[in-house]
């Protein structure tokens, strides 16, 4: 029987938390409706005190525990290094940062963080120690157009191994390895007026990995317009597909894997995430004996509401996984 365990980031309820639908306990409490007993909390979005923990969002937290049996599991750090005006945080800063984090991440009670590429490799060693310390894992984020053997996430992957720390790794989304076009996004520039056989066009082109530089000039040579470029700008940057996701470079990477986004987009009344192939991606952290938690990330918000779109998913993932 599987190890996994299913949680939701409550990131999936961003369209309804920012225009007031839900409060946070009512997206810890669609959390328990949906029968998961762990959540990822975004520090920015939804801790009020940020970048600290206050003593009442703690009890808030412990209240809705006790009372939905739902926890944090995982704090979303967010490396932001533009946040001065006048010039970019240097390392020490991000470092100094990041172990502010870990002291709010483990406050929460959450055993995982959840952190962003602008934590350099090196940052990430030297803060290992700390995270030790605090008995909290620190995993760099594995997000679109990135896969795990492109030459950015190797260098964290030799950084890591180098270092023989297991209080740092990896956090892939899933998204990572989409294998078709994102539907949303294809078919809202349809809708805008993009020209069918120039948007396939650009389809092809990253089909076939053409070099986002000269898939650009070719489709300039035909005179694509600007909803296509748009749209194609997207398809080599976070809504990435490949022909050949990179699942090789997932297995390599499954010692050092403690927390996964499961991210997806559009559901099928069938209960099937139309660009993200869950039925191959799943039995690969499975056979892996994966024992930590995938947490539903919902990123179609305009799709249809939240809470229907995560039940569908959780749905799906307990099918695949025989939950």
């Amino acid at each position: 029987m599987t190890k996994i365990k299913l949680g939701v980031t409550l990131y999936s309820y961003t369209a309804e938390y920012v225009s007031g639908q839900y409060t946070f306990e009512d997206c810890v409490r669609r959390c328990a409706e949906l029968g998961v007993d762990g959540y990822e909390i975004v520090a920015t979005q939804m801790i009020p005190s940020y970048p600290y923990v206050s003593d009442e969002f703690l009890g808030e937290v412990n209240r809705l525990k006790a009372e939905y049996g739902v926890r944090p599991i995982s704090y979303g750090a967010n490396t932001d290094r533009g946040m001065r005006f006048d010039r970019d945080l240097n390392d020490e800063e991000l470092l100094a940062s990041t172990i502010r984090d870990i002291k709010a991440a483990h406050k929460l009670g959450c055993p995982v963080i959840r952190a962003q590429y602008l934590l350099s490799p090196k940052n990430l060693v030297q803060v290992a120690p700390y995270a030790e310390e605090y008995g909290i894992k620190i995993g760099i984020e594995i997000h679109n157009p990135e896969t795990p053997s492109t030459p950015a996430m190797e260098a964290y992957l030799e950084a890591i191994e180098k270092s023989g720390s297991k209080y740092i790794g990896f956090v892939p989304d899933l998204g990572a390895f989409a294998d078709k076009p994102n539907v949303a996004s294809y078919q809202g520039a349809l809708e805008q007026g993009a020209n069918k056989e120039m948007l396939d066009y650009a389809v092809s082109l990253r089909y076939d990995d053409v070099p986002m530089d000269e898939a650009q000039k070719l489709l300039e040579a035909k005179g694509a317009d600007p909803i296509v470029m748009s749209s194609f700008f997207n398809m080599y940057g976070f809504l990435t597909f490949r022909k050949n996701p990179d699942f090789e470079g997932l297995k390599r990477i499954m010692p050092y894997v403690f927390h996964v986004h499961g991210k997806f987009h559009c559901m099928t009344e069938e209960g099937n995430e139309l660009s993200i192939p869950y039925d191959k991606l799943l039995p690969i952290l499975d056979e892996a004996g994966y024992d930590g938690y995938i947490v539903s990330e919902f990123e179609g918000h305009s799709t249809m509401p939240a809470a229907q779109a995560v039940a569908k998913h959780i749905a799906m993932e307990r099918r695949i996984l025989g939950l």
